[in-house]
């Protein structure tokens, strides 16, 4: 199996991730709005320019989201913001989705849009949230989105609502999902300098159901990128967006 996480737009290496792999499978974060190493690429720059992007930049990196948010809706004021947003992201999910190889097993990520996904989503594209599924004879589960922060990314939810699809996932082998659990090490990014969100819910889970691998992505740049709870094997899959290449899970 490959695992990828975190693509935001990296089409082209995305059509070669799944050679020699029996499947790949997918944590989320297809979309790209703002690329924090290249403020040229994404969303927001193609709407508002570099100028902007880098100082929108610079106020979320100082935390002043408030502040960011303002700048942002001065912006956006000139801009019917709805259908701008879904006419990018449709254009970036045709190119992504086509690069899927079969068969795919995808869930999403905070800053993915899921009621499009249906659209574009082919046969050999199987998407989970809340579910498992049997994969060369070990149990996969799937729980994708993320909880509630200030950025307000478009699939964020409540802490219920992430610990009820945890829930109904129940006992698996494989634990794949697009936050980590609630370690500090794991939710730590060094580069951004803050504590991303992870999953008190997941984390519980993983103690309690004891599966053997904890796959995730989310946090770019994490302290540690594996550690064990357990028996348990919890592994950041990696920013594939800048990496450009999938975790290998072999059994």
């Amino acid at each position: 199996m490959h695992v990828v996480s975190d693509v935001h737009g990296n089409v082209r290496d995305l059509v070669g991730a799944g050679e020699g792999a029996d499947a790949l499978i997918c944590l989320g974060d297809l979309v790209l709005f703002i690329d924090y190493a290249d403020h040229s690429r994404g969303i927001f720059p193609d709407l508002f320019g570099t100028e902007n992007t880098d100082h929108i930049v610079e106020l979320r990196t100082a935390r002043h989201y408030e502040e960011a948010r303002a700048f942002g809706a001065r912006l956006w004021a000139g801009v019917d913001r709805g259908p701008a947003i879904e006419k990018a992201v449709r254009k970036q999910y045709a190119e992504l989705f086509a690069a899927f190889p079969t068969p795919t097993y995808a869930t999403y990520g905070n800053v993915d849009m899921p009621s499009l996904w249906p659209e574009y989503a082919g046969p050999g594209t199987t998407v989970l949230d809340g579910e498992r599924v049997e994969i060369g004879g070990r149990v996969f589960g799937f729980v994708g989105g993320g909880l509630r922060t200030p950025m307000r990314t478009p699939y964020e939810i409540s802490d219920e609502e992430y610990a009820a699809k945890i829930e109904a996932v129940g006992e698996v082998d494989v634990l794949c999902t697009h936050i980590p659990p609630e370690v500090p090490e794991l939710v730590y990014d060094t580069v951004a300098r803050r504590f991303e969100r992870g999953s008190r819910a997941l984390l519980e889970a993983i103690r309690r159901t004891k599966p053997r691998y904890s796959l995730f992505g989310h946090v770019h740049q994490p302290l540690a990128r594996r550690m064990r709870i357990g028996a348990t094997e919890c592994v950041n899959v990696g920013h594939f967006a800048s990496r450009g290449k999938p975790w290998v899970l072999e059994w």
